[in-house]
């Protein structure tokens, strides 16, 4: 290719910018320092603005020299951008080593152009210039620091009604010792999942959406998908869950004053509704508003445990003393200390699944990720302080109430005990009451076992706990409304789930999924409605557990893969706890309620399969890719330690396709024998200079992606060389890994062999000795429509992946269903059994499955029943499935006249026709054109040549409507056979055959044993 003579274009880069401002910080004066001295021969000054070398000065003023390299700087390695901002690159590397060259009327384009950037309408724009950006913007949008938004979100989130109503009959019957074990016990699997989120968070630049993001993010799209639907359901199901638990509160208030709206049931619906809807206009009005809320509602609750701290220490009045209340007590302490089971729950586990819920909402400040000032810098510290402080909380209620309230009480004023008596059982005697008749009978009303409202009868004003309830209840469903449309809008964002990408705008500087609140309101009405949540309630437990296996195993997976980048800033973390973490999740999930484990995972697995069938074209360089990346290499390299044996022997094929859009009949023919058995690599070797042809040798992506779209499993490489045969060269010695390199060279007959130059011939028949010489088998294929489309397409090579993928896929006949044709292999030499072997691993296949497969082979006439029955034993043995073997008692015979003379014809252009000079003579022209044949060459392969005109006669008899033929290739002795005339050969054999036709060559080694050892 001729150099193209471009003109020279001046370009005055702007200064370099970023971390620093330099552009008034040198003068003229201070740059002229650095400049070289110049000689007359015209060269440009480096501080001359118009030379085409002219950076910054700052290059110059910080390393002494002119350079166009860039100084490290935020904005090359983000991938976003605010409002009116364009995107930065830094200088190409193409930019920096090559020469600066410019596009004139469509030649090539390479100007480096440090400090631009690329604008949204493709024109390159200065950094730093002013744009006029046709949206308003909106200002900057509201954003939280660890302990608004995440501390405080998360306590509120974990604190519920369970606090209020359960803990201290938790407390009643497993004692305050295994009340706080299983406040550990949960603690632990929170904290675990808590050091799980803070190390997952800080690997990298945290968004929005939550738990869906981290997960998707680490594993991959399939589970992170599954996940990420159903917590953002399962937390609109648990806006319905605190709310109703709010509306049973108020209504018990309600009958206690005998002002019931309704009835019970519909009392709850109608409190409900109108709950849900005020949370919902406080989550309109936006995260500021919310957060407000969140702030009043964890100030009430702090009020409420002040005011039972001090409830505790206020001596005791009669009317709590007979409800079994009687301050701080040692004995009282002792005798609450140790377990006293009752009831059908009554048991540890019982407890424990009890209790547990309450433990969990760790993940309300990471469902907010996006509108956090510093993601990684929150999640980590308030997710672990909230797990803390809640942590104390929860023990030291349970530890004060156990020191000051009995377990059984009657509530009766009148059971007081004048007198010590031998028939008073229980610590109330000690203390002058006899509650000795309702705690035989175990059917008291009060006391810390029987009375759900302990807390209420302790504190100093009941009001405020019943104020700390609805707290409690509020903000818990007010965290789940938030938490919901936030995960819900980044998973319709990513397109993993159809029919949802509606959800996904959203709206204000906020970025407030405004569709997605709307969505998890009607939900939630819909199930507040039901007014019934103890079927669903446990479901939604399980997903939440789900969501903390999934993390876990996102953080230990994402350490045991040692994924270069795999490095996140909070180090207190181990891989083994984030694994014992995901393994206790999923056993408490089937303590908890096994058949909703069962439902949770059930989900889980469809959700994934789907997104399996679908593959999303994402790549967010998860954990599992860094996993098979590792399980890929280990195996590579665990095969350099194992023998290879012929029962494991695979055809694994470089196949020479060139761009292979250009000849999809071979790409889906080795794809079809080679699919999920063995290795398929397409070469393409780019003739021409190295440096012309380097843009398109780093240009591979989109012939994998069109290779994926057809759904081809094979590889890609590609070599520039100066000519066909050295790059095959390059790529049959190079191509492969260890044990799993190319074995069988599969390439397209030169249908226009005749009209080429020679020399390409004598390439195109060397590649085939290159192979033999490489000990490579060969199979050369053959259609009569020809292999190469790219001309009936009117296609060119596009470097452009999308164009790739968009362009029309064309059929052929290997895509096809054959139904009951025939599969004709002649095995005419014995190659090691590559000739069957192929044949055999088509019909493996479903669309080969009904051919039917005949084996012929070359014989003698009186001999035939005999070879017939010895090559059908052979067969048997090698249990192929072939059983129709034909002997070709003709195949000897001389061909008719009319075929000969074509081959004749065939071979005239290519004739020294040297009878009659000398030795030297033929001896020079031979030298000046190796393709010639000599008389001698002619004479000495005569019977070989005839041989390829009778067998084409044979496969025109015996094949013409077969699916396709296998054909021992016939070999061509190097030195002894000029290249013209094994082309002939191949040309002979092959013609007038409307089949496809496959001309096999093993390496001469076995490829079948009927040996199991």
């Amino acid at each position: 290719m001729a150099d193209l003579t471009v003109p020279e274009i001046t370009i005055d880069p702007p200064l370099a910018h970023g971390r620093f401002t330099i552009s008034t910080l040198i003068s003229a004066e201070d740059s002229a320092k650095y400049q070289y001295a110049q000689s007359d021969s015209g060269t440009y000054e480096m501080s001359n603005p118009d030379s085409p070398t002219h950076t910054n000065t700052f290059s110059m003023r910080t390393f002494g020299y002119n350079t166009m390299d860039a100084v490290p700087k935020y904005d090359y390695y983000t991938n976003t951008q605010g409002p009116g901002q364009s995107r930065t690159h830094r200088p190409s590397l193409a930019q920096l080593h090559t020469f600066r060259q410019v596009s004139v009327q469509g030649s090539l384009l390479s100007i480096a152009l440090e400090g631009f950037t690329d604008s949204a309408d493709g024109e390159a724009k200065k950094d730093g210039e002013d744009e006029q950006s046709e949206e308003k913007p909106l200002g900057e949008p509201v954003r939280f620091g660890w302990i608004k938004g995440v501390m405080i979100r998360c306590m509120l989130n974990i604190w519920g009604v369970i606090l209020y109503l359960r803990l201290p009959w938790i407390t009643a019957q497993a004692g305050i010792a295994l009340t706080w074990l299983i406040v550990f016990m949960s603690v632990t699997v929170t904290s675990i999942t808590g050091l799980s989120i803070s190390a997952i968070s800080t690997n990298g630049k945290v968004k929005s959406g939550g738990t869906y993001f981290l997960i998707s993010r680490s594993l991959g799209p399939e589970l992170g998908g599954s996940i990420g639907l159903i917590f953002a359901f399962a937390n609109a199901v648990a806006v319905a869950m605190h709310t109703v638990g709010f509306a049973e509160t108020v209504r018990d208030l309600l009958k206690e004053y005998d002002s019931t709206i309704v009835d019970p049931t519909n009392d709850i619906r109608i409190v409900g509704v109108i709950t849900v809807t005020c949370l919902l206009g406080i989550s309109l009005a936006g995260m500021e508003w919310e957060a407000k809320a969140q702030v009043l509602f964890f100030i009430v609750i702090m009020v409420s445990f002040a005011n039972y701290i001090v409830g505790t220490i206020i001596p005791a009045s009669p009317e709590k003393q007979a409800k079994g209340f009687f301050s701080y007590r040692a004995d009282i302490f002792a005798e609450n200390f140790v377990p006293k089971w009752r009831g059908p729950d009554g048991s540890f586990f019982g407890m424990f699944s009890i209790f547990f819920p309450s433990a969990t909402g760790i993940l309300a400040g990471a469902n907010i990720s996006g509108d956090l000032k510093d993601p990684t810098v929150a999640i980590p510290k308030g997710t672990m302080m909230a797990i803390f402080w809640t942590t104390v909380s929860y023990l030291a209620i349970s530890a004060t109430i156990g020191s000051c309230v009995i377990r059984d009480a009657s509530g009766n004023l009148n059971d007081t005990l004048l007198a010590p008596s031998t028939d008073c059982v229980g610590l109330g005697c000690d203390y002058g009451w006899n509650f000795t008749d309702c705690a035989k009978e175990e059917n008291c009303q009060y006391g810390l076992i029987n009375y759900y409202q302990s807390m209420s009868m302790v504190s100093g004003f009941a009001p405020l706990i019943t104020a700390g309830i609805f707290g409690a209840t509020l903000s818990s469903a007010l965290a789940c409304l938030v938490s919901a449309p936030k995960v819900f809008q980044c998973l319709c964002k990513d397109n993993l789930y159809p029919l949802i990408g509606f959800f996904g705008k959203g709206y204000g500087r906020n970025d407030e999924p405004i569709r997605g609140y709307l969505l998890t309101y009607f939900i939630a009405v819909g199930f507040i409605l039901i007014a019934e949540l103890n079927t669903i309630a446990p479901i939604i437990s399980n997903f939440f557990l789900c969501s903390y296996a999934l993390i876990n195993f996102s953080c230990f997976h994402a350490s045991i893969t040692n994924s270069p980048g795999w490095r996140p800033s909070f180090k207190y973390y181990s891989k083994w706890a984030s694994l014992f973490g995901a393994i206790v999740s999923v056993i408490i999930m089937f303590l908890l309620t096994w058949w909703a484990a069962l439902i949770a995972i059930g989900i889980v697995i469809f959700l994934l399969c789907y997104v399996l069938y679908k593959k999303p074209e994402v790549n967010w360089g998860s954990s599992v890719q860094a996993g098979s990346y590792n399980m890929a290499l280990s195996y590579s390299v665990g095969l350099n330690e194992v023998d290879e044996h012929i029962k494991n022997y695979r055809p694994q094929c470089l196949v020479l396709t060139g761009p292979p859009n250009f000849r999809p009949a071979v790409v889906d023919f080795v794809g079809t024998f080679t699919k999920h058995l063995s290795l398929m690599i397409c070469g393409n070797v780019i003739i021409g200079s190295r440096n012309e042809k380097l843009h398109e040798l780093n240009s591979g992506g989109g012939h994998i992606k069109w290779l994926n779209k057809r759904k081809i499993k094979a590889f890609y490489n590609s070599v520039v060389a100066e000519d066909l045969r050295t790059g095959v060269q390059m790529l049959m010695q190079a191509s492969g890994l260890g044990k799993i390199k190319p074995n069988v060279l599969v390439m397209g007959f030169k249908k226009n062999w005749q009209t080429a130059h020679p020399n390409n011939i004598e390439s195109y028949i060397g590649v085939i000795h290159d192979a033999f010489d490489f000990n490579y088998g060969i199979c050369v294929m053959r259609m009569k429509e020809g292999l190469d489309i790219s001309r009936t397409m009117q296609a060119h090579i596009t470097l452009d992946p999308d164009s790739l993928i968009a362009e029309q896929q064309a059929s052929t006949v290997f895509q096809s269903e054959q139904g009951k044709k025939t599969i004709d292999i002649y095995w005419l030499f014995d190659d090691g059994g590559l000739t069957l072997l192929i044949p055999y691993l088509l019909t493996r296949r479903k669309r080969w499955e009904k051919c039917k497969v005949r084996v012929f082979v070359g014989g003698q006439i009186n001999r035939m029943d005999e070879e017939r029955k010895a090559l059908i034993a052979l067969l048997s043995k090698f249990r192929l499935g072939f059983h129709d073997v034909q002997v070709l008692p003709d195949i000897n015979q001389k061909p008719r006249p009319e075929h000969v003379k074509r081959f004749e014809d065939l071979l005239g252009p290519y004739r020294l026709n040297d009878g009659f000079k000398d030795e030297a003579t033929i001896s020079e022209m031979k030298k000046e054109f190796p393709w010639k044949i000599s008389d001698e060459e002619v004479q000495k392969n005569k019977a070989k040549s005839l041989r390829q005109i009778r067998l084409n006669e044979i496969l025109l008899d015996y094949s013409r409507d077969a699916a396709v033929i296998a054909i021992t290739m016939p070999i061509g002795r190097r030195g002894k056979c000029p290249s013209t005339l094994y082309m002939a050969w191949l040309e002979t054999l092959s013609q007038d055959l409307r089949p496809p036709i496959l001309l096999i060559r093993g390496n001469q080694e076995n490829v079948l044993t009927f040996y199991c050892q």
